[in-house]
This record gives C-alpha cells, structure tokens and sequence, in this order.
C-alpha cells in the first residue's frame, strides 16, 4: 500500500479520510460533564443550576453563581474590606499568582462577605473562591472570615459561610496557617455570643479550612459528591498501609454515613433548607417548605 494511504481504513463502501470525522461542538456551545463525561448545553446546564441532569454531578460555582441562588434577589450586600493578600515572604511566582486570581476573578482574594436575605431571613454571609488560588486561606481569607463573623455578633444576625478550598495557603508560610486558630477563635466567640452558625461544605473543602472553621458549624450541611477531606486520597491511602478504602471515601456521603456532617442537600434546595434553618435558629419560620434533605441514618 502506498504510504498516503497508511491512515485510510478501506471498507466496501469505499475509503475512510484519515482526517478527524468525529462531530465537534462548537466552543461556548456545550460543556462535558466531569462526572459521566456526558455532553451538557450550556443552556440547560445553567438552567439546572450547573448540575449534570444525567448523573446528578454538582460541578463547582463561582461566588457571584453561589449568591443567585442562595440569596433573595437584589438583597446580597457585600461588605466591602479594602485588602489584598501580599507576599511578604517574597515566594516564587506567588505574586503572579495573585495578579492571575483578581483577574480571573474579580475579587481582591478568594473570598467575599456581606449581609443578605434568605428566604426573608437575613443573615451575614461569607462564600470562597475556587478560581481564586484554588480558594486557599490567606492572611486576607482568615481576616474576611473573622470579620464576618464579628458583624453577626455586632447585629445579632446569625452566619452563613460556604466553603470551597484546598486548604491553608502555603505562599504564606505560618501566617497562612494561623488563620485556622483565628478563625476558629471567631467561631467561638459568636457561639458564646449565642448566635448560630451554619457551613455548607462544597467541592473540594480540605486540609486546613476543613481543620478549622468548616467543621465548627452548628449546623454542617454539604452537596452531594463533594470531596470533604483533610488530605488528599494518595495520603491517606498511604496512612491506610494497605488497607483498603472505601469506594466513597472522603466524599459527602461518606461523611454523612460516619456523622460528620448533619445532611446532603441538593443544590436547587439549599435556599429552601437553609431559609427553613435561619428560622428555627433565629428568627420564627413563616411558611413550610416542601424541599427534602437527605438525612443522617
């Protein structure tokens, strides 16, 4: 066979282009799922609040999306704190990163706070982002964290903080790693403030934010298939020494199993749910919910 033919298949019909026949989806037109690989519109993947409609996969959502859906519309008021992450410890290419993370996207670090109503009941609010550096824990992310915290303790108003994050940002070395016990001391301050706090935890939520205020909650509500850890699967697979994991371990229902958390709450009901919440912790409810959680066995 000559060789430009070396790459045609010859079939009955005739022969086959070695050229790519395969469909292709024009760009902005439709996203493949991460978790089954299906092919999503955009349309209506937005429309499903950015949720595989085939395999029910909750991808992940910016700070701007997570407000849309969570807060009364036209309510969220961020409170604004004029302060950016700087690398004091002069570590490589960590100022690139941060010039990369406020223009991708469009916040000073990786998390925003203000006050908001949910289902009318109002709450200080604080939410991460994951294009920010992965939504890591600086110095400005703890700092944000705490302030939040202190305005619910300020205007008797209780807490929402939603997580998404690899944990303590390592550019900043042990100043990174001191907003776990920071945050954490805000967390017991508006406990002793007699003010609830409820975390909702969405992929990932490890390492350090998971050791701190993540798991401090009155109330720990996540997404379903959620990576909920404090290290990575390899770690802990070597931690294991050669047992065998479970299939689900580290993921949001493995922790409801285990009583880590207190329900699985699909995304199109987080707003219903955790409206519901605010008025059993502090404000009286209004109006019932038809919206299902998944309870702990």
């Amino acid at each position: 066979m000559p060789a430009e033919n070396w790459f045609q298949k010859n079939t009955k019909f005739g022969v086959i282009p070695a050229s790519n026949t395969r469909s292709t989806v024009p760009d902005g037109l439709a996203i493949k799922c991460s978790g089954c690989g299906e092919i999503l519109f955009n349309k209506e993947f937005e429309k499903n609040l950015k949720v595989c409609s085939k395999c029910g996969h909750h991808h992940r959502m910016s700070v701007d999306e997570r407000i849309a859906i969570l807060f009364d519309s036209g309510t969220f008021e961020e409170i604004d704190v004029p302060i950016r992450s700087r690398d004091f410890l002069e570590f490589p290419d960590y100022q690139t990163k941060l010039e990369k993370g406020w223009a991708k996207s469009g916040m000073g670090d990786s998390f925003r706070i203000g006050l908001g109503e949910i289902q009318g009941r109002r709450c200080v609010a604080g939410l991460s982002e994951f294009s920010f550096m992965g939504g890591s824990m600086g110095s400005v992310t703890g700092e944000k964290i705490a302030i939040a915290l202190e305005t619910g303790i300020r205007l008797r108003l209780p807490v929402l903080l939603t997580t998404t994050s690899g944990g303590a940002r390592m550019q900043e070395g042990l100043m990174s790693l001191m907003q776990m016990a920071k945050t954490s001391a805000a967390v017991a301050r508006l406990a002793k403030a007699r003010l609830p706090l409820i975390v909702l935890l969405t992929d990932p939520t490890t390492a350090g934010v998971m050791a701190s205020y993540a798991s401090l909650g009155d109330i720990l509500l996540a997404e379903p298939g959620a990576l909920i850890a404090f290290t990575g699967q390899r770690v802990a697979a070597q931690a294991a020494q050669g047992q065998k994991l479970p299939l689900n371990y580290q993921t949001s229902e493995w922790r409801l199993e285990k009583g880590h958390i207190d329900a699985i709450v699909q995304r199109r009901d987080l707003a219903t749910i955790i409206g519901r919440l605010l008025g059993l912790l502090h404000n009286p409810p209004t109006k019932q919910s038809n919206a299902k959680i998944t309870k702990r066995p």
